[in-house]
């Protein structure tokens, strides 16, 4: 009988317009290298090089967040979500069991019961029901195991996207870490700076009291110490910027913070010294975010042919059986017993474009989650792009800055000598020690640029995450 209905409802839509379903996820194509990718890169390494786990502080701070994080924390608490749901889902193709029990006490009178009242009959009854209905939906069609499929993939979608809250706090994290060490760099040179400004002062001081060198000598060193002293404050500032940001992604207290931020370092240069290894552009497939977009692809396009098989009749089963007596004590008697089975078909006979309407919404649905995935797809390769891009010019400005620093370090101890002996003017001095402290301090922040380049090639590839 099930075939019977089947075959009828089949033949009876079968002039039903075809359902257009959504594009497929791997008509994005991806370039096979990467164009701004260095030709001598090295071929083999790990991606998680890129990150500054040679950084007691940040390997502390990121195991902590792991555990503390809030954003985490929800990104977990939707996936709960969504379990749920696929549960949910699951169960609607199940049978369902029902069951009820009863007492019921109805009084009359001789009008409505047709008993005359002088014959001493009661006009009241009690009756006593117990029962179960099961019902079951036999989904011909398919409607429910596309919904079930909707739910799956959108559960798979928000662990992508946990993972993805995963690697975008871990970066975050590395480069908070990466300038936190960068600061304490660049306050250490200005602190040099100012050591070295302040034995100037002294020195021009003794020179001016005994009339070798004019007055105002001192007060151009006086003036190379105070910019120390101006260029010291701002880090400070800096410093307790970082420290804020990491108590918001870590969700752990200001003392904890710094106390991991002690701990030792290899700082910015051992990050930046590292090498880049050569990154095949099919990692960008599981990159955390793309995988979450595809899911939401699959998962719109289950939704259309859930949507579609709602044109279709469905098919359901119910069957009762129950008790019903009028005294408490029959109502488990072999007379008490009733039941009934049967099977129905209900189905779309006109419903002025209501469905149709419907399935036109879950289409632009899948045509928006397709953009929105090749939207993703294109972001990765954009972000892999500029990251390999920058990395070489990033290392070259280091390369570059180093080199300075030597000649400019040199000429400090050079021009300080020939001022000793009378040969320069102190204005010379001066102007060394200037552009000495501008280099070491250019060559900290570049340090600092090349390892936070090689973070963003991290995340931009997926991190770890796109070898999973």
């Amino acid at each position: 009988m099930i075939k019977g209905f089947a075959l009828i409802a089949a033949l009876v839509l079968s002039g039903c317009a075809t359902v257009e379903r959504a594009p497929l996820a791997n008509s994005v194509t991806l370039p096979a290298t990467f164009a701004l990718d260095s030709a001598e890169r090295a071929s083999v390494g790990a991606i998680a090089d890129l990150l500054p786990r040679g950084d007691a502080g940040f390997v502390a701070l990121e195991q902590r967040a792991l555990t503390n994080a809030p954003t985490l924390a929800i990104a977990l608490a939707r996936i709960d979500a969504a379990r749920a749901a696929v549960d949910a889902a699951g169960a609607a193709r199940l049978p369902a069991l029902n069951g009820s029990a009863g007492v019921s006490r109805n009084e009359g009178n001789a009008a409505s019961t047709g008993i005359p009242a002088g014959l001493g009959i009661g006009t009241g009854r009690t009756s006593y029901t117990a029962g179960a209905a099961a019902s079951w939906d036999a989904d011909l069609f398919g409607q429910l195991r596309a919904s079930q499929r909707a739910a799956t993939a959108r559960l798979d979608g928000a662990g992508a996207d946990a993972a993805a809250v995963r690697l975008a706090l871990v970066t975050d994290i590395a480069n908070a870490v990466i300038e936190a060490r960068t600061l304490s760099a660049r306050a250490m040179i200005i602190r040099q700076d100012l050591a070295s400004a302040s034995d100037l002062v002294a020195l021009t001081g003794i020179r001016a009291r005994a009339g070798i060198a004019p007055g105002f000598d001192l007060v151009r060193a006086q003036s190379l110490e105070s910019d120390a002293r101006a260029r010291l404050a701002p880090i400070a500032a800096d410093q307790a910027a970082v420290i804020g940001r990491l108590v918001r992604l870590t969700a752990l207290p200001t003392a904890d913070v710094q106390a991991m931020l002690a701990l030792p370092n290899g700082g910015a240069d051992a990050v930046a010294a590292r090498p880049v290894i050569t990154i095949p552009s099919i990692l960008l497939r599981g990159r955390p975010d793309v995988v979450a977009a595809e899911y939401r692809l699959a998962a719109a396009d289950a939704d259309i042919a859930a949507t579609a098989a709602a044109r279709f009749p469905r098919l359901s089963i119910n069957a009762t059986l129950g008790l019903v007596a009028l005294a408490l004590g029959d109502l488990f008697n072999a007379d008490a017993l009733v039941g009934s089975l049967g099977a129905g078909v209900a189905g779309p006979l006109l419903d002025f474009g209501r469905i149709n309407a419907q399935i036109d919404a879950r289409q632009a649905d899948a045509r928006i989650a397709f953009e929105t995935y090749r939207a993703t797809v294109f972001q990765a390769l954009g972000d892999s792009e500029a990251a390999l891009g920058a990395i070489d010019a990033r290392d070259a400005r280091v390369a570059a800055l180093e080199r300075q620093a030597l000649l400019d370090t040199d000429t400090v101890a050079l021009a300080r000598e020939r001022y000793r002996r009378g040969l320069e003017t102190f204005l010379t001095v001066i102007d060394a020690e200037r552009s000495a402290n501008l280099s070491r301090s250019a060559v900290v922040i570049a340090r600092g640029e090349a390892a936070a380049t090689r973070v963003a090639l991290y995340r931009a590839v997926g991190g770890v995450a796109a070898r999973d």
